[in-house]
């Protein structure tokens, strides 16, 4: 092997440790690939950068508009809390029309926000069922992954793969290719998690409302009085040495019976006060030296003593490719922006309560904190952005449901569907005109567009675009496609097929789905043209079985997102996703070769 190739199976090895260790964000991966790749001299700088102008990364950018402008509406809040109805009078019928109705949404807006915006409203269904939300959190996230893969816009994987097939000269998927084979997974898919999956998920998985048990706070926080002789006594808090030193947070204070919620760092200290804080376990001693520790303050996580009338508790569990994964709460300035106190992080199966401000957060992380009252309505309107940083676990949800707007945005909607299904335009323009729609008609702002747009995807789908020309310019795509045929070939396309779907599918559970489809896009089309036949039924087997992933939680980011609030372990997701992702395949195997026929070339 000659340096490019060897450089380029380095490249694709240490981008698979990144995905695998989460170690970098996920743009900052695609443009370390975009620049390996380039200094190596594998790919040129024009190659390097052409991901930034490709159909499939712009399109993606202005789907991601499209889904803005429909949360925007309130039309999911208001159809997901009149699911609540349904499921109590039968919680199997409203298991099954929960993921028929999350399937259809997530076909033709990203399924990120649509997880979003329902896992607080299946975590109340939960518990006023007397269920676990371990049982519906997990079919929420399937679901929004099985409706994905019903039409060329329902994920970021379906654009990118025909993109790909494009620039190899072959063509295009079309809007509603995709649908006859996705519609079989949704329903099978459906079938099995009432069936057999809803039956492997745990029951008896602790979420409930005692937020003092399932953090574990009890010992954290207490009550101490400043007494004459403290020296924080006429210090603004952050100059308080109680502040600095031992790095407390105080979340209220009492003063003759006047009390401040979280107050600002300006605020002056007196004698007398008795203040509400959380403090660092070991840091406990040092305070009882330095202030009166008053008796029986052990506070209670939902009780009148720590929410008190100025005060709410909220859960805030990180969303997926949000501005918060990968960065603390200090960089993120937390106390500030968000006018909130963080109490504890739930990070998968483990609770942190100590140096919060420093850890590293992850999508899927929940985060509990205490916010003053009237900023919840704020933290509301933050949660229905497109680009949501959070989704609220734990506070009431008024639904806006401005149906109005409603129709102006599924009108548009439609209309671009249409455009593209019937070739009249390309979907890429067809796309930017609605959005140019959207904002001619003061549905959004061009600053909403902005903060619309996912940009952690549109650099992650930059990036990998480049392993496809990698892989051609160094024909690492023939050598892999020559080995699997050379395997696999004398059994016929359909064996080889089924084993380019089963290797993708593992892989896909290993990294980003949409680093999976560019690596294995490439080689599909090259088992294609050495077999002789059209690349329509291999790129089908990628394309799908990049987004089929079920067996971990950090394959797709949907089930990042549900894993930490459904309180699941890694193994729930293993023992109801191999079954799932065998019976795929075997979907696949049977149904993509007579959907999609082999034809000569």
């Amino acid at each position: 092997m000659d340096f490019q190739t060897i450089a380029t199976l380095a490249i694709i090895l240490l981008a698979i440790i990144l995905f695998v260790t989460e170690k970098l964000s996920v743009d900052l991966i695609g443009l370390v690939i975009i620049c390996a790749l380039v200094i190596t001299g594998v790919i040129t700088p024009v190659e390097g950068i052409k991901g930034f102008s490709n159909t499939a990364t712009i399109t993606v950018a202005f789907m991601f508009v499209m889904s803005a402008a429909l949360l925007k509406t309130g039309a999911l809040q208001f159809v997901a809390y009149k699911l609540s109805d349904i499921f109590k009078r039968n919680f199997r019928l409203g298991l099954v029309l929960m993921m028929f109705l999350i399937a259809l949404i997530s076909a033709f807006i990203n399924n990120t926000p649509v997880v979003a915006v329902f896992i607080p409203v299946v975590i109340q269904i939960a518990k006023s069922t007397g269920r676990s939300p371990s049982q519906l959190l997990i079919p929420l996230s399937f679901a929004s992954i099985f409706g994905g893969t019903c039409t060329y816009i329902g994920t970021s994987t379906n654009v990118l793969v025909s993109g790909i097939a494009q620039d190899f000269g072959f063509e295009g998927f079309s809007m509603f290719q995709l649908l006859p084979f996705g519609i079989i997974l949704v329903i099978v898919g459906t079938m099995y998690m009432m069936l057999i999956g809803s039956r492997i998920l745990p029951k008896n998985r602790k979420n409930g409302e005692d937020l003092e048990e399932k953090f574990g706070m009890r010992e954290y926080l207490t009550e101490i009085e400043l007494q004459e002789n403290t020296d924080s006594i006429g210090k603004t808090i952050m100059e308080s040495s109680l502040v600095k030193d031992l790095r407390i947070d105080i979340l209220e204070i009492n003063r003759s019976g006047t009390r401040y919620n979280l107050p600002q760092g300006d605020f002056i200290l007196n004698a007398g006060d008795v203040l509400k804080v959380r403090c660092n376990l070991s840091n406990i001693k040092e305070l009882k030296s330095r202030a009166k520790v008053l008796e029986g303050s052990s506070l209670k996580m939902a009780g009148d003593n720590l929410k008190g009338t100025g005060s709410s508790l909220v859960e805030m569990v990180v969303s997926a490719n949000s501005e918060f994964d990968g960065k603390n709460l200090s960089e993120l300035d937390f106390r500030r922006r968000y006018r909130a106190s963080p109490l504890a992080i739930r990070h998968r199966e483990e609770v942190i309560h100590e140096d919060l401000y420093d850890i590293k957060l992850k999508a899927g992380d929940v985060l509990l904190a205490e916010v003053k009252s009237h900023y919840v309505k704020e933290l509301r309107k933050k949660e229905m952005s497109q680009n949501a940083p959070f989704a609220l676990l734990s506070s009431d949800h008024m639904v806006d449901f401005n149906k109005k707007q409603f129709m102006l945005v599924t009108s548009i909607l439609g209309i671009v569907i249409a455009l593209a299904s019937f070739g009249i335009l390309d979907i890429v323009i067809s796309v930017m005109a609605g959005v140019v729609a959207l904002v001619l008609l003061n549905v959004l702002s061009m600053r909403e567009v902005y903060k619309a747009i996912n940009w952690k995807i549109v650099f992650l789908l930059a990036g990998v675009l480049s392993f496809g020309v990698a892989l051609s310019n160094t024909g690492l795509d023939q050598k892999i496609a020559g080995g699997l045929i050379s395997q696999l070939g004398g059994f016929g396309p359909v064996i080889v097929l089924s084993g380019l779907y089963l290797a993708t599918s593992f892989l896909t559970e290993l990294m980003s789905n949409n680093a999976t489809a560019a690596l294995m896009a490439p080689i599909a089309i090259a088992i294609s043209t050495q077999l002789g036949l059209v690349p329509t039924p291999f790129l089908m087997a990628v394309t799908f079985a990049a987004s089929a992933s079920f067996m971990t939680p950090i394959g797709y980011q949907t089930n990042t997102m549900v894993y930490t609030s459904g309180n699941y372990k890694f193994t729930d997701f293993t023992k109801v996703g191999v079954m799932l992702n065998l019976l795929f395949w075997i979907l696949a195997t049977i149904f993509l070769p007579l959907l999609f026929p082999f034809e000569s070339l």
